[in-house]
């Protein structure tokens, strides 16, 4: 039996993952809200949004994206929700103004959500005087947070180059 698992029943294990939109919708049997920091993984025990506890058990560590499907040893699935929590949208007059603000942001190496007209970022107070010197406009609020995973997708958020 594995530790947190009910009297009697072995604890289900969370064996692959499946990208938004290439799982059987219908085949969820329940989901796991996460926030951002905690949706890079490989093995950990998670409780569902049902209060059923499982084991992430993946051969390498993954980033979990809102929509994305955890396959069970038995078939079925657990959605992945990414948990709101406290982010700054970014607007700004122009799409250059954007631009220049969203170079900024990479420059420094944080994670960033690319939406069709704004930039949503983690809550910074220095970032969000950063981007208002650069006349952008913040909007605070508590939202879903699921960043660009980008050309270091293995990498850790918040990961360091060292330059």
């Amino acid at each position: 039996m594995a530790v947190g698992a009910p009297a009697g029943r072995t604890m289900r294990r969370a064996i692959s993952v499946h990208n938004k939109g290439r799982w059987p919708d219908e085949a969820a049997v329940d989901a796991v809200t996460l926030p951002y920091v905690d949706r890079h993984r490989r093995r950990i025990r998670l409780v569902a949004d049902s209060g059923t506890p499982f084991l992430l058990d993946l051969a390498r560590a993954q980033h979990l994206t809102d929509g994305d499907g955890l396959e069970l040893d038995n078939g079925t699935y657990i959605r992945v929700r990414a948990a709101p929590e406290p982010v700054i949208e970014i607007v700004a007059d122009t799409p250059l103004g954007l631009l220049r603000i969203a170079w900024h942001i990479g420059n420094r190496h944080l994670p960033v959500q690319v939406l069709e007209d704004r930039l949503r970022i983690r809550a910074d107070h220095v970032i969000a005087e950063m981007v208002q010197g650069l006349g952008g406009q913040i909007n605070r609020l508590d939202a879903p947070f699921d960043p660009e995973i980008g050309a270091y997708a293995g990498a850790t958020p918040g990961h360091d180059h060292s330059h």
